[in-house]
């Protein structure tokens, strides 16, 4: 399967993340309705400049998986998203206001996902300065026309 890039005024890209994080003190608090409406809110606050690909809950975290534009970056996306359903949640979830200080702790995990693997983008760059006859690209552009 090809890579399907987006783009921008300024890059084209494909920029996917999983990102994790957790409510303050890994507490159970995403039941009872808060992670449905959790999801909702992810969903509102990523219209613009994030595709949510896939996400769950579970009780103590929240599990993203999301293309994200460089300009706009995941650090940011992270703390919109964790700043605005902390407000939402503990103003229409009382409850969470009585067992938590704070909704989400101040720690995230992010990784990327996807793309060439990295041995292949190794040597593709390795071999820049070789003549065009020596160039070993028919790999990577298979790679990028067929995603193998």
């Amino acid at each position: 399967m090809a890579t399907k890039y987006k783009s921008n005024k300024n890059i084209v890209y494909s920029c996917k993340y999983h990102i994790i994080w957790c409510p303050k003190y890994r507490k159970k608090a995403l039941v009872a309705g808060v992670d449905i409406r959790l999801k909702q809110l992810v969903h509102e606050i990523a219209e613009l400049s994030v595709d949510i690909v896939e996400m769950e809950t579970d009780k103590d975290h929240i599990h993203i998986l999301a293309e994200v534009d460089p300009q706009a970056g995941v650090k940011n996306f992270v703390k919109r998203v964790k700043g605005r359903t902390s407000y939402v949640l503990m103003a229409e979830f009382p409850h969470l206001r009585k067992c938590l200080p704070a909704l989400w702790t101040n720690s995230y995990f992010v990784s990327t996902v996807g793309g060439a693997p990295l041995s292949m983008i190794k040597q593709y760059i390795e071999n820049q300065q070789l003549s065009k006859s020596k160039k070993s690209k028919t790999k990577w552009n298979d790679f990028l026309r067929n995603g193998k």
